[in-house]
């Protein structure tokens, strides 16, 4: 009787025990919390600043890219950045070990509107994924004075109630790219507040006193172009936040003027079942190029 209780206990320890290695080898990205993930957003801060890309814990087939060009790391804005501002907005998506940052830095005593993508695995960095825009040319729209700190509706952290879960925040996010690919947010129904607002690079755009354009002061109900080309991949979701980050192309008709489109970066926050808010970064990039991570 002892041998075989000790046969049935022996056999609950290797199963537990292979169950435990199982999950951990499907997500191994999981071993990096959220001070774990926003550390590595701040040790790459701190390695440009001193100009040591060598200092970084990097995998030994990392991948870099700045405005969707592959560089060495060391290169791009690397070179010339001299200054951290207090903006800095992170997105942390613990369950696959991605830390996303909307952050103003300086270059050459200049401000620079800069965006990161950091894949996290077995505490290295595996993918770097960044864009620099430095001026309205670049940008379209470039208004740094209001980016001087994370907007507080960004920072809300949502109740437990309020919070949705990753994959209905995922849906509700691509109602976005959804209603410019046919001209109308009210046709693809997104789930905009009635007092949504979006900014993109520090430009109020959308909401409550929008006055850019005629009728932007609604956010679901402004005209919109239709940008049928649009293109997007969501690349990291904080569901502590209800922040849901999609990196898109609109494709041809992006631009006020010009042959270029625009490469996006956006973020939306979604609690209590609508989406309350969105923050983006843009660039012009040249017509048909890709992110450089399809």
């Amino acid at each position: 009787m002892i041998k075989r209780n000790a046969i049935v206990i022996l056999s609950l320890i290797l199963v537990i025990g292979f169950s435990s290695i199982s999950k951990a080898a499907a997500s191994p990205a999981a071993a990096c919390d959220r001070e774990c993930l926003r550390g590595f957003i701040t040790k790459y801060l701190d390695a440009m600043l001193a100009h040591k890309p060598d200092s970084l814990p990097v995998a030994a087939n990392v991948r870099f890219t700045e405005d969707c060009k592959e560089l060495k790391l060391g290169e791009g804005l690397w070179k010339n950045i001299s200054r951290l501002t207090d903006y800095r907005r992170d997105i942390l998506d613990v369950r696959e070990g991605v830390a996303v940052s909307f952050l103003v830095v300086e270059e050459n005593n200049l401000p620079v509107l800069f965006v990161m993508r950091l894949k996290i695995v077995d505490n290295k960095i595996s993918e770097i994924e960044t864009t620099a825009v430095r001026n309205k040319k670049e940008g379209m729209l470039f208004n740094t004075e209001n980016l001087k700190t994370a907007s507080k509706t960004m920072l809300y952290v949502p109740t437990g109630e309020e919070r949705v879960s990753r994959e209905d925040a995922i849906k509700m996010a691509l109602t976005y790219p959804a209603g410019l690919k046919v001209g109308s947010f009210v046709k693809v129904d997104s789930p905009m507040a009635d007092d949504a607002y979006r900014f993109e690079n520090g430009q109020l755009m959308a909401g409550p006193g929008c006055t850019f354009f005629k009728g932007c002061d609604n956010m679901k109900k402004q005209f919109i172009p239709t940008l049928s080309q649009i293109t997007h991949r969501v690349i990291a979701v904080d569901e502590e936040l209800g922040i849901v980050a999609v990196r898109m192309n609109f494709g041809a008709g992006s631009t006020f003027e010009g042959s270029g489109v625009l490469d996006v970066w956006h973020s939306f926050k979604i609690y209590g079942g609508l989406m309350r808010a969105a923050e983006a970064y843009c660039e012009i990039v040249p017509a048909g190029t890709p992110f450089g991570w399809e």
